[in-house]
């Protein structure tokens, strides 16, 4: 019986522990990377480490600057999601997603940059809006180069 209460007891505590993704509270929760007011449920991402702490981001291009900045090490990370663009609300795996950029998307920090659960759905929104497909490591140094030109517009 004492084994069972223990075990039971351990089981509740690591479960407890395990890091968790907290909902996104549009229009109230601020990115952590510009500050805005997470605000459109198309853009937005999240990455929570493996202590639990969670971090929100208006837009895609956001998280990934912030992981750039080495502001948590990619050992660190355990969970990284990002609004699936086909279906607004839902997050998906960031690692697994299929990337669009076109144009024609108007994400909130200008990268023009939306995330799609998997290549066919990205595929059908490229024939509707153009752009340019990528996985998740190739959309790293796009992005980083996409920060570079617009700060250059902004100042």
């Amino acid at each position: 019986m004492f084994r069972k209460g223990l075990i039971f007891l351990l089981t509740a505590v690591v479960s407890a522990c395990a890091p968790t993704v907290e909902p996104i509270d549009y229009g109230k929760d601020q990115c952590d990377f510009c500050r805005m007011t997470i605000a459109d449920n198309h853009f937005a991402a999240q990455l929570v480490t493996r202590k639990g702490k969670n971090y929100k981001f208006d837009a895609i291009e956001c998280m990934v600057w912030f992981l750039q900045d080495d502001r948590v090490g990619m050992k660190d990370i355990h969970t990284m999601l990002v609004a699936d663009y086909s279906h607004p609300g839902t997050m998906i795996a960031a690692r697994t997603a299929v990337y669009l950029i076109s144009p024609q998307i108007k994400s909130p920090m200008g990268a023009q940059l939306a995330a799609f659960p998997d290549e066919a759905t990205a595929q059908k929104f490229q024939q509707k809006l153009g752009g340019e497909i990528y996985h998740w490591e190739a959309l790293h140094p796009v992005v980083k180069a996409r920060k570079k030109t617009l700060q250059m517009h902004s100042h």
